[in-house]
């Protein structure tokens, strides 16, 4: 049976599906399940970690599903990298969607996750002590929170980023080795490839011949262009996010033109643009980025996430919304239908009741924006 205090944090969101968000109380056998199933349920929201190989994969890895004796579960791809697992080539966990399960547990470890994301940590252990004074806790603190919520260290999370990342512009693109590693906030290409050769026994080079049948119109700079793919969990409501958008642009900055929205952007003087398509086939979208810094491009990334809420559990947020008799039959008409993020913050939310728990303002966000689909349609 469950124990009262399971029992309290399933009724906070803290559980889904039966299964224990947190790393601490992960359910083997449940998670076990879901690989043998490949359910895409729980892609980005768990990782195994195989003994036999030293690989760790997601739940849709098309791999052989390993014994139950030879697994090890993490509730983060940084915690896999941290236990000395290596990323799967076949399944590629740098393109799992990143879900936001944390928002409302730790609303520090959400903030910290997003400063990370753009850059704020570097590879010292000093950094995480400027991080926790920035987020007006001590270093001590904020560790804990990483090991309760994401299972590994904020050192850790960052190099994982950093690593995925790079793996990420590798298989993708076609930029220099030089690019990538500044692009993924390596120090040197030194450091970049004693880190791949540590990880992959072999150099990041070898990860790009290994793909076969490199795309002709491949990416060669970040300021022609570098294009890459972002995975959400669907159902995705495009239209209604493109429809969101357009409302609200600024027509000097930003625009939508037919099926792709487009940006002007400006980081630290230097200029350049951003456009993202839809590729429901592949629950993706396609993000094309052209800027003059290649170090720019995970701020630039991270911001895509934000504006298109790329993060969110819709399946689990419209579960919830349909409990309201009022918002059921328009999460029913629009399943799928996400909350804008500001470019230049985070204001999902911001503008309701100050009082209200900071756990739910996320969702009243998701509320508001059905009720304007409504009322617009």
């Amino acid at each position: 049976m469950m124990s009262e205090n399971r029992q309290r944090r399933a009724r906070a969101g803290g559980m889904i599906d039966g299964m224990e968000l947190s790393q601490e109380l992960l359910d083997r056998e449940a998670c076990y399940r879901a690989f043998q199933t490949h359910d895409a349920r729980f892609d980005g929201r768990i990782f195994v970690g195989v003994t036999s190989t030293g690989i760790y994969c997601r739940p849709i890895c098309p791999a052989r599903v390993p014994k139950f004796e030879n697994c090890r579960f993490f509730a983060s791809a940084a915690g896999a990298q941290e236990a000395g697992f290596r990323p799967c080539l076949r399944c590629r966990p740098e393109i799992a969607p990143e879900l936001a399960f944390w928002r409302g547990t730790s609303n520090t470890v959400s903030r910290a996750l997003k400063l990370i994301a753009e850059g704020a940590l570097d590879e010292s252990e000093a950094g995480v002590e400027a991080l926790a004074a920035r987020l007006g806790v001590g270093g001590r603190q904020l560790r804990r929170l990483f090991q309760q919520h994401i299972g590994a260290s904020p050192i850790a999370v960052a190099q994982t980023r950093r690593v995925l990342f790079a793996k990420h512009l590798i298989h993708d693109t076609r930029l220099p080795m030089t690019e990538v590693a500044l692009s993924a906030g390596f120090g040197s290409v030194r450091r970049f490839n004693e880190t791949f050769r540590k990880m992959f026994g072999r150099p990041p080079s070898a990860l790009r011949r290994a793909q076969k049948g490199a795309a002709a119109t491949a990416n060669h700079s970040a300021e022609q262009g570098v294009t890459l793919r972002l995975s959400y969990r669907p159902p995705y409501d495009w239209a209604g996010m493109l429809d969101a958008l357009a409302t609200r642009a600024d027509p000097r900055v930003e625009r939508v033109e037919g099926d792709v929205w487009h940006r002007a952007i400006e980081l630290d003087g230097r200029k350049g643009g951003v456009s993202v398509a839809h590729l429901p086939q592949r629950n993706a979208v396609a993000v094309t980025i052209r800027f003059p810094e290649v170090r720019a491009l995970p701020a630039i990334v991270a911001r895509v996430k934000r504006v298109f809420d790329l993060g969110a559990d819709i399946a689990t947020i419209g579960s919830h919304l349909s409990r309201d008799p009022k918002l059921a039959p328009l999460v029913a008409r629009r399943p799928g239908l996400r909350a804008p993020g500001d470019w230049d913050r985070d204001t999902v939310g911001t503008s309701l009741d100050a009082e209200a728990p900071p756990a739910w303002r996320p969702w009243h966000a998701y509320a508001a924006q059905h009720l304007r689909m409504a009322s617009h349609g």
